[in-house]
């Protein structure tokens, strides 16, 4: 699962999302992506179950980039507590998601294959995306 290493503060405050990325919003690396439509938290654990939806369906092929990290712990505190007692332990971390923000890349592997893969990591988030195509993209026919 991917977690940060270190931290400078164990918990974090919940905060709020709107508006829409300010960064990460174009096709960096990689001829494909999809691209987050809401705003929403996406766990460590939907991040790597999505990664092996395409990693299994493009056979290894290609390259993929993942373009959000999750850096923001959640706490939860334990079944049948009472309230007060402070705020709870760690439980998992999360990447905050705006709209417009590419979450993976894809690139070395022909629009169809491309376009599949990244709608079965689609499936596996729980967010509404749009499968984007860089500008400048030509399939190559041989």
């Amino acid at each position: 699962m991917l977690q940060p290493k270190k931290t400078k503060y164990r918990k974090m405050q919940k905060g709020k999302m709107k508006g829409n990325a300010k960064r990460g919003s174009q096709l960096a690396f990689g001829s494909f992506g999809i691209k987050a439509l809401e705003e929403v938290w996406i766990t460590g654990r939907q991040i790597e179950s999505a990664r092996q939806a395409v990693t299994r369906y493009m056979k290894r092929e290609g390259q993929i980039w993942i373009r959000i990290f999750p850096d923001k712990p959640i706490t939860k505190k334990p079944a049948e507590v009472r309230m007060g007692k402070g705020k709870g332990a760690p439980e998992y971390f999360v990447a905050r998601v705006t709209p417009g923000r590419i979450l993976f890349e894809a690139e070395g592997v022909s629009y169809e294959i491309a376009k599949e893969a990244l709608r079965l990591a689609a499936q596996k988030l729980p967010i509404s995306t749009k499968f984007v195509v860089r500008r400048d993209f030509v399939e190559e026919t041989i």
